[in-house]
């Protein structure tokens, strides 16, 4: 049982206000004899309810119900009768006003707990809203930067064709050489298999000379499919093979994917 949760839902100061049923009653002795923390919640609250009461409400004055009495003979005739000697009305009228008081009180606690919650929920609300506003920012500026890099007039773009072991596949390399970058748009790239990644390879043709350059991190996860990777290399061509995860020291051209040589 979620003691905090139990205690958090009101159930226990509609216990002592008297609004619950007889089984909800019973339910919440046994949880009280049960647990410790239910029956001190208990008692916090009605010393708590007790107080307030005391506070706002002191008790009537000695001759306050004659004075009452004494405005009201006007309207109802109050007859010496031998149940007047024995009724202490003034303690009744005292705790009357007690208890509806109290049951004020019980309600504005009651009142104040839920919007306390309301307000919790809205400010967590409006922090997810913050934080999905932020990331929607963040990958805004980061398609900018992207885009203009792509734009740079000093870019070089090297179309890469699917080979033999996937003749349908293709990408693109947008070689900033005088930033010694390079982009990889690896769109056309199928999915790669659990336990392998795309590695890049900068290559010299005579005699070939391959140089990796870096591997297509989190493929999967990424929907643009736009890699930037370092290529501080004299690149005569651009080759992508499937490699185990982590890559490799030398490509595996039965798994070359797409090549491109650049051009003049």
């Amino acid at each position: 049982m979620d003691i905090e949760k139990y205690i958090a839902s009101g159930i226990l100061e509609l216990y002592i206000a008297g609004a619950l049923s007889p089984e909800e009653n019973l339910e919440v002795q046994h949880y009280a004899i049960q647990y410790p923390e239910i029956q001190k919640e208990i008692e916090a609250i009605e010393a708590a309810i007790l107080h307030l009461t005391k506070t706002a409400s002191p008790e009537l004055p000695v001759d306050g119900f004659k004075k009452l009495k004494s405005e009201l003979d006007d309207v109802i005739p109050f007859l010496p009768t031998a149940s007047e000697k024995k009724t202490p009305w003034s303690s009744y009228l005292g705790w009357a006003a007690s208890l509806l008081l109290a049951v004020g009180l019980l309600w504005m606690y009651l009142e104040n707990n839920n919007l306390k919650s309301e307000i919790e929920v809205t400010n967590q609300e409006k922090q997810s809203l913050e934080e999905i506003l932020s990331g929607v920012r963040n990958e805004v500026t980061n398609q900018e930067t992207l885009l203009q890099a792509l734009r740079d007039k000093n870019v070089t773009v090297i179309d890469l064709g699917g080979q033999t072991v996937s003749p349908r596949s293709y990408a693109k390399a947008y070689w900033n050489k005088a930033e010694e970058n390079v982009i990889i748009d690896a769109q056309g790239l199928p999915e790669p298999p659990d336990g392998y990644a795309y590695q890049v390879w900068s290559l010299k043709l005579d005699p070939l000379t391959p140089t990796s350059i870096g591997l297509l991190e989190d493929f999967v996860a990424d929907n643009n499919k736009l890699f930037t990777l370092s290529n501080p290399n004299n690149t005569e061509a651009f080759g992508i093979t499937l490699e185990p995860e982590g890559g490799s020291d030398t490509p595996n051209l039965k798994q070359l994917y797409t090549l491109g040589a650049v051009g003049p």
